[in-house]
């Protein structure tokens, strides 16, 4: 039972038209999100500390000849990809990697670019430091989190070493290049701080999101289980039951025939309960065909009757679930007869209106009849075969019983549900 729903899950799933983008999302919903935003604030404030260092290498610089523009050019190409992916959304992970890669390199190359140019002043950074942080964010959307805590050491470390290089180890630099390598570690510290508590406050997010779908879904199964064992419960006790009460109770020839064909009917219905569980379609038929069906289901039980049949012109075509429901509803109560009034005075009769648009089956006997209000709760013939079927379908079902006989009567107009 849990394959077959599994099956259904499976099969109304895969009818739903699922995009890539939508693919990508599944389990990943507020992190997907959350990276968009990163790139969002990337690429601006990347932007303006890239406008600072730009304008600062505009002024004198501290390269040897040759090497000033070569430099900028190698470093703020990078820069402008990564910025104009960060905004738009694509590939900024390649071009945000690559100025990282680019920017430490540059960096490296800092000591020799420097060689033989102007002296450098303790109090002037050069244009290269305005960039140390927008690397750090660089790798913030590029690269794994223990790559990030690497560039965010590193940078810094390494902007202070080739520093005191070019700067020929002169103790008045040892002060301010702490400064600037403290500052540079304590921002890029707390702006990698800030992209892992987001990322993580993501995924936590995810995760308790994928919970609850698992959680609904498993919930979703177990009441689809348990509607299918109440269906395939109430198939089993208005025809297994049914025919084996019938076998039980059986001291005739007619009422052992009648026990034979309530089995066979039972062991059909068990079978197809797999390919046709609603029993019917929707596909509309005529209401006189009720008549036909109820006295071909009879005659399979054993029982020839003729039913009358008062419908009139227009009435409305009764729909193939509702049909099959007013069929076996009739046939449980012209089994109930035969049972128990042993067929007196049996008789059924289809009636059809248009105003209201529907139809009635009713099913008198002449026997001793019964009191419906006694019926003990757990016995369901009545209740669930015909009382339930009935309003299953939007139907109504009336029993009247009394010493002279018993009625049946079942209703369906085509206002009710349908």
């Amino acid at each position: 039972m849990a394959e077959t729903d599994r099956s259904v899950l499976d099969d109304a799933w895969g009818r739903i038209p699922h995009t890539r983008e939508g693919q990508a999302e599944q389990g990943s919903f507020t992190q997907t999100r959350i990276e968009r935003v990163i790139t969002l604030i990337v690429g601006p404030g990347s932007l303006v500390l890239g406008a600072q260092a730009f304008a600062a290498a505009f002024g004198p610089g501290d390269e040897a000849e040759g090497w000033h523009v070569p430099l900028v050019l190698a470093v703020f190409l990078p820069l402008l990809a990564m910025i104009v992916a960060c905004t738009i959304g694509r590939f900024a992970r390649v071009f945000s990697g690559i100025f990282a890669v680019v920017f430490v390199l540059a960096l490296a190359l800092w000591p020799i670019a420097t060689a033989g140019g102007p002296p450098p002043a303790p109090t002037e950074n050069p244009w290269i430091f305005y960039l140390i942080n927008v690397a750090t964010v660089a790798t913030v959307v590029a690269f794994p989190i223990s790559l990030q805590i690497t560039w965010t050491v590193a940078a810094p470390l390494l902007f202070g070493v080739v520093r005191l290089v070019q700067a020929g180890g002169r103790s008045e630099f040892i002060l301010p290049i702490a400064l600037d390598v403290t500052f540079a570690l304590i921002l890029g510290s707390v702006l990698l701080t800030l992209g892992w508590m987001y990322r993580s406050i993501a995924a936590n997010v995810d995760q308790a999101r994928a919970s609850a779908v698992s959680s609904y879904a498993s919930a979703a199964a177990t009441a689809a289980t348990e509607h299918e064992r109440v269906a395939v419960a109430a198939l089993m006790h208005d025809s297994v039951l049914g025919a084996l009460l019938a076998a039980e109770r059986a001291s005739t020839p007619r009422e052992r025939t009648l026990a034979v064909s309530m089995a066979r009917e039972a062991l059909t219905r068990l079978a197809n309960a797999e390919k046709d569980p609603l029993e019917g379609s929707d596909e509309p038929v005529a209401a006189l065909r009720l008549a036909d069906d109820i006295e071909a289901a009879a005659r399979e039980l054993g029982v020839e009757l003729t039913v009358a049949r008062a419908v009139e012109e227009g009435t409305p075509r009764v729909p193939g679930r509702v049909a099959r429901a007013l069929v076996l509803a009739a046939l449980q109560a012209v089994a109930n007869a035969v049972q128990h009034a042993d067929a007196q005075g049996l008789t059924v009769l289809l009636t059809g209106s248009t105003t209201p648009g529907g139809v009635a089956v009713r099913v008198r006997d002449t026997g001793p009849g019964f009191d419906v209000a006694a019926i003990p709760a757990d016995r369901l013939g009545i209740r669930g075969s015909i009382d339930a079927r009935l309003a299953a379908v939007g139907g109504r079902s009336e029993i009247d019983s009394h010493a002279g006989g018993t009625t049946v009567t079942l209703e369906w107009e085509s206002g009710d549900r349908w």
